[in-house]
């Protein structure tokens, strides 16, 4: 499990896909992410697991499957 802190994007690679953009300039694409959490330029701290055996269309980043977060 990872704790990283930055803001949501939607990216418009495909149909689309919500990413998270650390603080740090890291991008994870975000696997499944809930309702609340799709909202874009919104500042967020998330928990979730690196997912390695999963693949996407997308290739922004590593895949990260979202298990909580908070709104900052």
């Amino acid at each position: 499990m990872i704790t990283v802190t930055g803001k949501i994007e939607k990216k418009d690679i495909g149909i689309g896909t919500w990413a998270l953009v650390t603080d740090e300039g890291i991008t994870y694409e975000l696997r499944n992410p809930p309702s609340d959490l799709k909202q874009p330029q919104q500042r967020v701290k998330v928990t979730g697991t690196i997912r390695n055996d999963v693949m996407s269309l997308a290739m922004i980043g590593e895949i990260l499957e979202v298990n909580s977060f908070e709104i900052n």
